[in-house]
Parts: structure tokens; sequence; C-alpha cells
């Protein structure tokens, strides 16, 4: 099966969403996996949007999760690398424990090492869930109206690339965080991810 391209389904978000700034007011531990750092930081964060939607600042590599009109949880993440980024306005559609993982065309193609581990699931072939996937221990599965747009904010087999420019395109987390975000998410949330500035803009 062809797997449609991920930047088909994405929309550039109002320029006035950029907007939204935020300043740690104080470190809230939550220790829930094998990381010793905190899970998230409360901070002060105003974006005019209703609790519980999910922001994605690519270009800062930070995920809020709004909380009320001033402040927000925010996590550190991973973003996709040159000429993966994209921008959009999603919604959690799905939410699933230690996902298995069927990686895209596109993602083959780059890295065809990657079917040496693949085996045969349900629904197509790729990786069973565990330590060892890249998906991590928990995925959340954003969707634009009825399309799945392939872009998951999900955990890490590969910690170290959090806080930098690494993916497809997925939002990626600490496995830690991922799991305090994925209690704390319905299905239904809105997630917003901003559009990077260019240097200059």
């Amino acid at each position: 099966m062809n797997h449609p391209t991920r930047r088909g389904f994405v929309s550039l978000i109002p320029g006035a969403l950029a907007l939204s700034g935020c300043v740690t007011t104080q470190s809230q531990p939550r220790y829930t996996g094998r990381y010793k750092g905190p899970a998230y930081q409360v901070v002060e964060y105003q974006s005019g949007q209703k609790p519980g939607t999910i922001i994605v600042d690519p270009g800062n590599h930070f995920l809020y999760s709004v909380q009320d009109a001033r402040q927000a949880l925010q996590y550190e993440v991973g973003v996709g690398k040159e000429g993966y980024g994209w921008s959009g306005v999603t919604t959690v559609h799905d939410k699933k424990e230690w996902p298995d993982w069927i990686p895209t065309a596109d993602i083959l193609q780059r890295k065809p090492e990657i079917r040496q581990y693949m085996v045969r699931l349900q629904n197509g072939s790729g990786m069973h869930g565990g330590p060892d996937n890249p998906l991590g221990a928990r995925a959340l599965y954003l969707w634009q109206g009825n399309a799945d747009t392939l872009y998951r904010i999900h955990g890490t087999n590969e910690p170290d690339s959090i806080g930098q420019n690494a993916s497809s395109g997925c939002i990626r987390m600490r496995n830690d965080a991922v799991v305090d975000l994925y209690d704390r998410t319905p299905i239904g949330t809105k997630v917003i991810v901003l559009a990077t500035r260019s240097v200059g803009a």
C-alpha cells in the first residue's frame, strides 16, 4: 500500500498563533520512568487557547499543554530535521501504549536497513512495540478531519535526539514525558504546530 505524503494534509497556521510567549516560573518534578529529570515545567504561557490544547513550538523545541489563560506545562521535544518540518492544526484521533511502528514508504526508501528488523503486523510490516521501537512508550496519532496526517507525538528509543531537529516530522518526547502527556490528553484534543519563523522575518 502506498502511503500518502504527510505534507498533503498540513495547512499553515494564522500568524497570530506564533505570538505566544512563555517564561519559566517554577520546576515541577514528576519522575515517571528511568530518567532523572522532570517530565515538564510549569511556565507562564498566554496562548488564547482553551485548557487541554497542545501547542508545539518547533523552533524552540518545546511542547505546551495549556492549563489555563496564563499557564502551561512545558515539555522538551525533538522535531523534524531539515526539509521535514511542518505546521498546522490537528486533532488527537487515537492513543496507543507501546505502539507498533509501520514505517512509511519514504522512510524505507531513505533507510532501507530498517527492513531487516521488520515483521508482519496486523496492518502491514513494521516493528512490534517495546523499548527498542522508535515510537517509544506512547503515541498520540494526529489527524486532520478524516485523514491521518501520518504524524505522531511519541516517545523515542533515542533520548539524545530530544531538543534536536532529528525526526521525519513527528514530535518526539522522552518516554517519561510522553507517558505524562498521554495520561493528561484525551482523544479529540486540539494540537497546534506553530510555523517556524525564518531568520530575518
